[in-house]
């Protein structure tokens, strides 16, 4: 029951994560007005802002102009529910910890999509994430100087290898989220979770260039996934790094 009730409230708040990523990027407010069909402009039902059901009971168009409603809003909804519950499971305890390592991944979640739809992300929600990964654990001043290390080190890749390549190498906003895995790992951890994150986005950077002839990928969606990853299988993947380098 309690696993029912934490998929519930994540996948309220997963609701919310879409208005954001909708109204953020636009400079719309969040709060006001109520949400409303892009296309007739009229103000959807409570009950059809119902996470994940309200999408089925529409079969995903709108119920006043049948302007189709995409599948992202339940899988979001879906994914931020599951979250909640992973988090709990990792966690064993609901406590002020939890909702802070919630919030952060809920938050990685939003710039994950925005950055696939606009290759950017507000620094508004990228920098609420890092300051609320300060305070992910006990050990503040900790999460602080590891999150100075990592983006450090990632600035000083990024101004030497977009010199020789002659183009951007990575994004600002790139570099904020890599301070959020600095505080919520640990400068090992992070190490690891950037070689998935590489690992990761290997196929789709191949795809976008032999197909469509981009060089451009949205790295903030393999930085969180693999955030998460390696955050979630932090024991495991330390044996590891202590198994291969002793």
């Amino acid at each position: 029951m309690e696993l029912v009730l934490l998929f519930i409230i994540g996948s309220v708040i997963g609701s919310f994560l879409n208005v954001i990523i909708y109204r953020l990027p636009q400079g719309k407010s969040i709060i006001y007005p109520p949400s409303s069909c892009p296309k007739c402009k009229k103000r959807i039902k409570p009950y059809h802002n119902i996470p994940i059901l309200g999408w089925i009971i529409l079969k995903g168009k709108c119920a006043y102009c049948g302007e189709n409603i995409s599948i992202r809003y339940p899988v979001i909804e879906f994914i931020t529910g599951i979250l909640a519950i992973l988090i709990y499971l990792k966690l064993h305890t609901i406590d002020i910890f939890y909702f802070i390592n919630f919030s952060i991944f809920a938050t990685l979640i939003a710039l994950s999509v925005i950055d696939l739809d606009y290759k950017a992300v507000p620094d508004s929600l990228n920098l609420s994430a890092l300051t609320l990964s300060f305070f992910s654990s006990p050990e503040i001043i900790e999460n602080f100087k590891n999150a100075l290390l990592m983006m450090g080190g990632m600035s000083l890749i990024r101004y030497y290898v977009s010199f020789f390549i002659k183009r951007e190498a990575l994004g600002e906003g790139d570099i904020i989220v890599v301070g959020t895995m600095g505080a919520l790992l640990g400068i090992k951890l992070s190490l690891i979770a950037l070689f998935i994150a590489s690992f990761l986005a290997i196929l789709p950077s191949l795809y976008l260039r032999i197909s469509k002839k981009e060089y451009e990928l949205p790295f903030i969606p393999f930085l969180a996934t693999a955030t998460f990853i390696t955050w979630y299988f932090n024991d495991q993947l330390l044996k590891l790094w202590s198994f291969l380098y002793g």
